[in-house]
């Protein structure tokens, strides 16, 4: 690292001489020796930064995702992103706003939050929303934490279609708090919730997605009576796109919506980053995770906005909080709220159509091919998985030689079940009829 430290010689020197010490090394004797390295990293020379650059576009130039048609989801979506999205969210105001403790100088932000979460609101059907979490895991890892501080249970049923990552971010977070997870099978492609009285400790919360990681729409007023039966809290993890079309989870007897957000404007990013989405029903609202901004009137009786509630956060509540959240993702939120405005009531009608529509034709034209079946019988919205006549992760290899991301081959967190080495494939209304045909044409000849 001797070529990137800044200082020079006799700023060194004049260090050690203050701190009382002979040289560079005598600054970690306080390291054991056991776990410093005998000899310097095998770090190649420095470079000049045209040669970095030039290294850099070199490697680069080895990613394909870009010039692949992609029918891969699982949880992140190439949906289009309007200019007029990528523009206003990439404003130096938002890009650049720092956390809005001090409301007189931060109205703008606080506002578009206010917007995000009065939208979020609506498409959830919940009464409260928060200013976002770090991503989908993290929001059902705090909607367990609410769930259970609310009813006092440590029992949490989760459903096995719940995306698997966001299972296993729970399960390790759950080793800390003492949080016991109880994994509820699928059945046809659909959660099978078992009827009261079979756990002797009754559940906090039943958690189900819909649509679940497989695509399939799950029965959310079913699984209301699951959790009234149980005398446990609904909690869902929506997908927003599906209120394009569907009833709210709110309508359909959820109490907390949880979900991630990345399919509203947010490009792929390589994973990230993205926002969790996070709502609830107003007895809630005491136990809802991270910031909230609410709307009031300044000194002179003007609509102004503030972070609200601000007691029931970890920082102020100490051990006795339910959460250890005291942030948000700012910039993805108000991307997301962009993102909503731009669409509307009809434009997410139609972009939630459009995605149905081209999952449907998709499904049929890859279910016509021998030896390919459908994963589930239950119904799905953009997403859905197959099984085919060789490995799923086979089929993705060869399609991408034909230049196609063919989707993901479902395989951790589905071990020994149907759905193990199945294809997901998500489509989405970037996907033309046109590709969608060309991509089954090339499916066809992977799976032989």
């Amino acid at each position: 690292m001797a070529g990137y430290v800044p200082h020079t010689d006799d700023e060194v020197a004049e260090m050690l001489g203050y701190l009382g010490l002979a040289s560079r090394d005598e600054l970690f004797t306080v390291v054991p020796d056991a776990l410093r390295l005998a000899q310097g990293l095998a770090l190649p020379a420095g470079l000049p930064e045209p040669d970095v650059l030039d290294r850099m576009r070199e490697i680069g130039a080895r990613n394909r995702a870009a010039e692949l048609v992609c029918f891969a989801g699982a949880g992140a979506y190439d949906h289009d992103i309007p200019a007029a999205t990528r523009s206003l969210a990439g404003r130096s105001e938002f890009v650049t706003s720092y956390t809005p403790y001090q409301p007189e100088v931060a109205q703008g932000v606080l506002q578009a939050l206010f917007e995000f979460q009065t939208l979020l609101c609506r498409i959830t059907g919940m009464d409260i929303s928060n200013a976002s979490l770090y991503d989908g895991a993290s929001a059902c890892v705090e909607a367990v934490n609410l769930a259970a501080a609310e009813t006092g249970r440590e029992q949490i049923w989760v459903s096995q279609g719940l995306h698997p990552h966001w299972r296993r971010v729970m399960a390790t977070f759950a080793e800390g708090t003492g949080h016991q997870l109880v994994e509820v099978p699928l059945v046809d492609g659909v959660t099978a919730w078992p009827g009261a009285g079979v756990s002797q400790d009754p559940p906090a919360a039943l958690l189900v997605q819909s649509p679940n990681f497989l695509g399939c729409l799950e029965d959310l007023p079913e699984a209301r009576t699951a959790a009234d039966a149980a005398g446990a809290l609904l909690l869902v993890a929506a997908d927003p796109v599906a209120a394009g079309l569907l009833r709210t989870p709110g309508q359909q007897g959820a109490d907390v919506v949880v979900g991630e957000g990345q399919p509203l404007g947010v490009s792929l990013g390589f994973g990230g980053p993205y926002l969790g989405l996070f709502s609830c029903r107003r007895p809630l609202v005491r136990r809802l995770p991270g910031r909230l901004v609410g709307e009031t009137v300044d000194v002179e009786g003007r609509r102004a906005y503030v972070t609200t509630l601000r007691a029931r956060e970890q920082d102020i509540r100490r051990e006795k909080a339910s959460s250890n959240v005291c942030t948000n993702q700012t910039l993805m939120a108000v991307t997301a709220a962009i993102q909503l405005s731009w669409l509307g009531t009809a434009g997410l009608r139609e972009l939630a159509l459009r995605c149905a529509r081209g999952a449907r034709y998709c499904r049929e034209a890859l279910c016509a091919v021998d030896g390919v079946t459908p994963a589930s019988p239950a119904p799905t919205l953009r997403e859905f998985a197959v099984r085919t006549p060789v490995s799923a992760s086979t089929v993705v290899e060869r399609l991408a030689d034909e230049g196609f991301l063919a989707g993901v081959a479902v395989g951790p967190g589905y071990e020994g079940t149907p759905y193990e080495d199945t294809l997901l494939v998500a489509v989405t209304e970037r996907r033309t009829r046109a590709e969608i045909d060309a991509y089954a044409e090339a499916f066809e000849k992977a799976v032989r």
